[in-house]
Order: structure tokens, then C-alpha cells, then sequence
């Protein structure tokens, strides 16, 4: 979309409002219309205001809120003493507010967040497939968002959902059942879903929409790849259902001390060696220069927290976000997209110039591998990723510059951290090593692993970069069980697993394997497993 972007920044004349440079120096920021003494037609202006009655409309007596940032996705201004700004537009512009700290919006009745205002007078296409906005018709004279007050600490905890991707009803009650029920009564303050919300039937965003709201709290929305309007020959109408649904498709707010980004790098319209329409990892130059004027407000000793789609690592222009983050002391960045999990540890290898490597984390999913694989119980596949993780979410926990990331398996207990593979039976003069695998669900590089057997000595297991092998037996006995089942994906190395071979010589009898393993954060976990010998 065209902008029209005449904000200059100068010392010393009168404007919208303050912004601080990353010196720290104050700049004021105008419009040139403002300067020139003029409204111009493609202005938009509003206020931001403290909703003291909670109603959503500013009744007399709510003061505007000063020094709050507002943007059109491309510029950001902040408020001035009266809590008013100015930004250009054109027609087809989305307004936000970005919240900061100390301070709420309201939420619809899917615990949506309700901080924007989607201007598109002529609507959205009408030839795509799944709706889009409706016509908004003309511009408001003011543009005013509502916010309450709000406790804020700066130690608390956010969920985080990788793909759902439910292909239709059943599957949305696959995740109302395996993980939406267990999370209802959470202390978490907000939850984010990481991109593929759906699996390309947009129709069922209100239904899911309305499973993730019983868990009671608000829920901010990332755009994947499987929740863009295929339709759309370009990039910029394929977010046309998601605005409708959410709003805009990238935006930022503050909880506690940390500013949290949330990117679109989904780039729909390339076309594929086949002809067909596909999608690449990628932000566009609006979305780049969004970022750039969004952190300049952010002082350096905030922890920025990037949350997008496509793992940053796979997208094209990475490095010129990395520019703009790289010499800020903390920053951290989350994303799903490939059904496994991962700790990255981003370094000059893949052209991050910053002093400590930057820490991405590739997301648990929640529908695992798409859903599949046999049926429990309750009636719902286990759906085990592709590195033998299980499916399920993350709970992380921020404390300042600091956080700590949960990996929780889907109805299971919190101490489920690992899954020990080595055979039921060996003999006791085997000629060839028997081995035992541990992959431990949350760990990394820093991470590391021992076993020990029976009364024997600790042993350090190595780190490999392999298939699971309990995946890779699961994978096979299902499919050779039932070849109508929709059948488990093919493995991928996991990023989390260790081996090291059984001790020889064990006495004819059963012996209990002991694992410790330490994860991401250098917390111990445990696990136990028996293994008998004839």
C-alpha cells in the first residue's frame, strides 16, 4: 500500500509529540501540515484516553493519556499533553495504539485485544474466497483509543501456542480437549498464537476463536502462512480475513518491562519453479521501517521480545532486521511454522553482528504433526512432532531483561521433560553396542545429559544431531498397523538428543537406567527407565 510519509524530526519546533533517540536524546516530532498550519485530506487524528468507566467511548472527564506511541504500520508518533496525535493514510490504512506498560485495552468477547482501527472505505476485495473487512466508509473525524488502568509486574508469565492449525471442526475439538481445557484458570497475563492458527479454512476463525477465549485471557494473534487469502495475487491484500479477524498483521504493545514486536514475515506472490502462487520468509520495506520508528521509542534496557511466523533463521532479509535489533543488550524471538522445537542460537555465522549470539526459539506445536498418528484414549492423536518431542505450548516466564521458557506437553505433567529409548531386552554377550537415546524436550546446546545404570558410574551422553529412533519406531509400527491412518510425518534431526552406548558386561537380571539432564535455562530434570538383560 502507498504512504505518505512527510514526518520529519527537528530540535527545537512545537509538534505531535516526543520521541527518544537511541542516544537518549529527545527529538520532537511534526507533520508538516502542522507546521504549515493546515489540515491536509489524507490526516487522520485521534486521542488516546483513560477509559475511566470502562465503556469504550470518551465521556466527559477521561483526560487523554501524553507519551504514547500510535502508528499506521509504517510511522509512529506519540501523544501529545492532551493525548492527541496525527498520522497520514491512504485508503487502505490500519491504526493502533501501542500499550504500554501500566495500561490495558479492551477486548471483545474472544479476549481479542481491541487496539485498532482498520480504515478501508471500498472494504476488502470481494472476489476472495474466505471475507475480508467490510466498507468502513469515511474517515472519522477522531480516532480514539481507550485504556485502563492496569497492574503490571514485571515478573510474570505469557503462553505461547505453535501452529494449531486445525483443518476443521473435529480438529478444533482435538484442541479444546489436548490443551485449551488444562489452561483454563492459568496465572499466565496474555497468550500469543505464533502464525497457522488455521490449516486455510478461514471460515473456522470464529470457532476457534471462541475455544482459545475460555481460557480467560487476552490473546494477541500472529499471521502464518496457512491464514493468508490465497486469492490474493500480492502480498499486500493476503491479509485481508486476518485484519478482519484481528486487526493488523504487525503491530507492538509493552507488558511490564518488556516490549513485545509482532512481525508478519509471510511474503505471499512469488511464484513457485511450477507456476503456482507460494509464499517465502521475508518483511517488507513499510514493515522494516515500522520497526525502525517503533524501537527508537524503546529505551535500551528494555528486553525486546520479536514474535513472527517463519523461524527468523529461513528469512530472506534477515539480516537487515538484525541491523535494527543487534546492538541492543537484550533482545529474544520466538516463532513456529516447522512441527518441531528448537533453541537457536543466531551468530556472525548467519550475519548477526551483535556482541552475544541472539536467542530465537522455534516453538512446540500445538497439533504436533498436524494431528496425526494414532488415536488415545480420548480420542485424539498423539500427534508427536517430528524431532519426538510431543505437541503442546510453552509457558515462558519474563522477569525484567530476563525470561524462562516451559516446554509443556499436551495433558501431561509438568515434570514430563525427556523420553528415554533404548531396548526392552539385550543380551547379556551381545557383539554389537546397544545404545540409549535421550531426547530431552526443552534442551539445547548449553544443555547437558548423564546416565547412569544400576550402581555403575554417571556417564556424559553426546549430543547428536539424528532422527529420533523412538519416533522413527512409532512412525513405522503405526503405519504398518493401520496404512489407512494419516500417518506420522517424516522424522527430522532433533536438535534436542543425546546417546551414549548401554554399558557392557551387565549382569543377567534388570537394571534401572537414570537420566539427568539439564535444559535451556539449567534447570535439572529426571527420568527413569528399565532395561533387562538375558
Amino acid at each position: 500500500m502507498a504512504r505518505f510519509p512527510y514526518i520529519c524530526q527537528i530540535e527545537s519546533l512545537p509538534g505531535v509529540g516526543l520521541i527518544a533517540n537511541t542516544s537518549g536524546m529527545l527529538r520532537i516530532i511534526f507533520l508538516l501540515s502542522v507546521f504549515a498550519g493546515v489540515a491536509l485530506a489524507n490526516e487522520a487524528t485521534g486521542v488516546v484516553f483513560h477509559d475511566k468507566n470502562g465503556n469504550g467511548i470518551r465521556d466527559e472527564g477521561e483526560p487523554g493519556i501524553p507519551n504514547v506511541g500510535v502508528s499506521n504500520q509504517r510511522e509512529v508518533v506519540v501523544t501529545n499533553a492532551e493525548g492527541k496525535w496525527t498520522l497520514p493514510h491512504d485508503d487502505d490504512t490500519i491504526f493502533f495504539v501501542i500499550k504500554p506498560g501500566g495500561w490495558k485495552t479492551p477486548v471483545n468477547k474472544f479476549q481479542l485485544p481491541q487496539f485498532y482501527y482498520i480504515h478501508k472505505p471500498k472494504g476488502s476485495p470481494k472476489d476472495f474466497r474466505y471475507a475480508g473487512v467490510e466498507p468502513t466508509g469515511p474517515l472519522p473525524k477522531s480516532i480514539d483509543f481507550p485504556l485502563l488502568k492496569a497492574e503490571e509486574p514485571d515478573t510474570f508469565k505469557a503462553i505461547f501456542f505453535g501452529d494449531p492449525q486445525p483443518q476443521g471442526i473435529e480438529q478444533i475439538d482435538y484442541m479444546a480437549h489436548d490443551v485449551i481445557a488444562e489452561l483454563i484458570g492459568t496465572d499466565a497475563k496474555f497468550g500469543v498464537t505464533l502464525g497457522d492458527i488455521l490449516f486455510d479454512n478461514l471460515d473456522l476463525f470464529r470457532a476457534s476463536n471462541a475455544n482459545v477465549a475460555m481460557i480467560g485471557i487476552p490473546w494477541y494473534n500472529v499471521v502464518g502462512n496457512h491464514d493468508i487469502n490465497f486469492d490474493s495475487p500480492n502480498d499486500v491484500d493476503s491479509d485481508e480475513t486476518f485484519h478482519k479477524h484481528f486487526g493488523p498483521n504487525y503491530y507492538s504493545f509493552d507488558y511490564g518491562a518488556v516490549h513485545f514486536l509482532v512481525l508478519d514475515d509471510v511474503e505471499w506472490g512469488r511464484t513457485s519453479s511450477s507456476g503456482k502462487k507460494t509464499y517465502v520468509g521475508g518483511l517488507d520495506e513499510e514493515q522494516l521501517t515500522f520497526i525502525k520508528n517503533d524501537l527508537a521509542l524503546v529505551p535500551e534496557e528494555k528486553l525486546v521480545m520479536l514474535m513472527m511466523h517463519i523461524p527468523l533463521t529461513t528469512v530472506e532479509n534477515r539480516t537487515e532486521l538484525y541491523r535494527l535489533i543487534e546492538k541492543r543488550p537484550y533482545s529474544l524471538s520466538i516463532s513456529g511454522h516447522t512441527h518441531w522445537h528448537a533453541h537457536q542460537y543466531i551468530t556472525k555465522a548467519d550475519g548477526w553482528e551483535g556482541e552475544e549470539p541472539h536467542h530465537h526459539i522455534v516453538n512446540v506445536t500445538v497439533s504436533g504433526t498436524w494431528w496425526k498418528g494414532r488415536k488415545d484414549e480420548q480420542g485424539i492423536p498423539h500427534a508427536t512432532m517430528r524431532d519426538g518431542a510431543p505437541n503442546g505450548y510453552s509457558i515462558m516466564t519474563f522477569d525484567g531483561v530476563n525470561h524462562t521458557l516451559d516446554f509443556k506437553a499436551a495433558r501431561q505433567p509438568a515434570s514430563y521433560q525427556m523420553n528415554i529409548h533404548a531396548p526392552d531386552v539385550v543380551g547379556a554377550s551381545d557383539p554389537e553396542p546397544n545404545f540409549v537415546y535421550v531426547n530431552v524436550f526443552n534442551g539445547s546446546d548449553k544443555s547437558k545429559v548423564s546416565m547412569k545404570v544400576g550402581s555403575g558410574e554417571w556417564i556424559v551422553l553426546e549430543k547428536v544431531l539424528e532422527p529420533d529412533p523412538h519416533y522413527v519406531e512409532t512412525r513405522d509400527r503405526e503405519l504398518a498397523a493401520d496404512p489407512e491412518t494419516r500417518q506420522l510425518n517424516g522424522p527430522v534431526p532433533s536438535a534436542h538428543l543425546w546417546k551414549a552406548e548401554l554399558p557392557s558386561g551387565l549382569a543377567v537380571g534388570s537394571h534401572l537406567i537414570r537420566v539427568k539432564a539439564t535444559d535451556a535455562y539449567g534447570r535439572e530434570h529426571s527420568g527413569r527407565r528399565i532395561v533387562r538383560v538375558e
